[in-house]
């Protein structure tokens, strides 16, 4: 059979005393679904974190796999990205747009537009142009 398949009889030998192994991890199985069963939206940190109060200290990358094999990810939770926004809504009053970018006029200086900047130096400061 061996030469049937091309396997060393070594390799066949490592399989079958492998195959009749008892699980060691059983313990950790039945705690790890215990604890999903109760908290369905824990991922493997917290997971690992309760399994540590509960007295096994186990790695989490352990813990990870088990998880995996016992196919209970948690698919509820999505991280969104976002750009960063340092806009907090409108402060202060907005003048109503008269001017409404029609700038020509009949005779000279009968409109007149200037930029204010505002910033905080100890109280307000307002910066106008003056020409």
């Amino acid at each position: 059979m061996l030469k049937y398949f091309n396997i060393s009889k070594s390799t066949y030998m490592y399989w079958q005393k492998h195959l009749n192994r008892p699980n060691k991890d059983i313990e950790i199985e039945k705690k790890i679904l215990k604890i999903r069963k109760d908290n369905p939206n824990y991922g493997y940190r917290r997971i690992t974190a309760m399994l540590k109060r509960l007295g096994l200290t186990t790695n989490k990358k352990k813990v990870q796999r088990l998880i995996q094999k016992l196919k209970l990810q948690v698919k509820s939770y999505s991280r969104k990205s976002r750009k960063y926004s340092s806009y907090k809504g409108t402060i202060g009053k907005i003048a109503d747009n008269k001017i409404k970018r029609n700038f020509k006029v009949e005779k000279p200086y009968t409109q007149i537009t200037t930029d204010t900047t505002e910033f905080k130096y100890l109280e307000k400061i307002n910066q106008e142009p003056i020409k």
